[in-house]
């Protein structure tokens, strides 16, 4: 044990080696018990036991607490107990107690006016109650505090459960592919080279409408589920037929009276009657 010239502190000399566990170290030094004299501001002790959301909410605890009647309450030891937590607030918090002493000077008054005399009414009829007005502030303010804790005990979307989601990556309908313009433009140059295979030596003048094509087209696909493109075309009656056919095809296909469809790249073209749902 040594003593600090420049400061006039008594110094403990540590052990070198010990034998026990150190609790901290200081400096590079073990330390083996707290320090008596560290500073603690007195702030840091202070603890709130019970937090309130306002004067009501203070006032319904410690006439719950109590156990008291809140159709006859006892106004002295309830301003009593109330007063002493306002001042314990009021000297930390002077912003936070200026609501709470709005409401002390309320409980004053009903107080003081519980001491007086009741003012004269009419036979039959009671004199009014100081603390009426009180006990319907209360008993509003607990009836929509239940409520709300109630309705916070429900389950909520986010909090206590979630939506549960499906995602279906087919759909119910087989959707065939999409049938290309050129495969479309080969299959019909295709039918008129072999069209032009055929020759006729007879000259004649006919007169092709496209809606009777229309109408036999539709006809062949009656009844068939899916009818090759090519066997639509009668290649025996020349190309102007060929032609008027290929218009008709176009148009039915145009006013959503036919699918041309095709079940994969390359494959061969078919047409059937477009599906209607009853």
């Amino acid at each position: 044990m040594s003593s600090d010239e420049d400061t006039g502190r008594l110094v403990v000399a540590m052990p070198d080696v010990v034998d026990q566990v150190a609790l901290a170290r200081l400096y590079g030094e073990p330390l083996f018990a707290m320090p008596k004299d560290l500073y603690i501001p007195p702030e840091a002790l202070q603890v709130f036991l019970e937090a309130f959301e306002g004067p009501l909410d203070l006032l319904l605890y410690l006439i719950r607490k109590q156990n008291f009647n809140i159709l006859d309450i006892p106004m002295a030891g309830l301003t009593r107990q109330y007063l002493s937590y306002v001042d314990e607030i009021r000297q930390t918090n002077l912003e936070l107690a200026a609501e709470y002493l709005l409401m002390a000077a309320m409980l004053i008054e009903i107080k003081s006016r519980m001491l007086l005399p009741p003012k004269k009414v009419a036979d039959g009829e009671e004199a009014e109650d100081p603390r009426a007005e009180l006990v319907r502030r209360l008993m509003e303010y607990e009836q929509t505090k239940l409520q709300a804790a109630a309705i916070s005990a429900l389950p909520t979307y986010g909090r206590d459960f979630w939506k549960g989601q499906v995602y279906i990556e087919q759909s119910l309908k087989p959707r065939f592919p999409d049938v290309n313009v050129i495969e479309l433009r080969d299959a019909w140059a295709d039918i008129m080279k072999r069209a032009k295979l055929v020759q006729h030596h007879k000259i004649s003048r006919e007169e092709l409408n496209v809606r009777e094509h229309m109408s036999i087209v539709l006809r062949h696909l009656q009844g068939q589920r899916f009818v090759e493109f090519e066997k639509l075309f009668d290649v025996s009656r020349g190309a102007p037929v060929l032609i008027v056919t290929f218009i008709a095809m176009l148009e039915l296909a145009k006013e959503t009276l036919i699918d041309i469809t095709q079940a994969e790249a390359f494959a061969p073209i078919y047409v059937r009657l477009a599906y209607s749902p009853t």
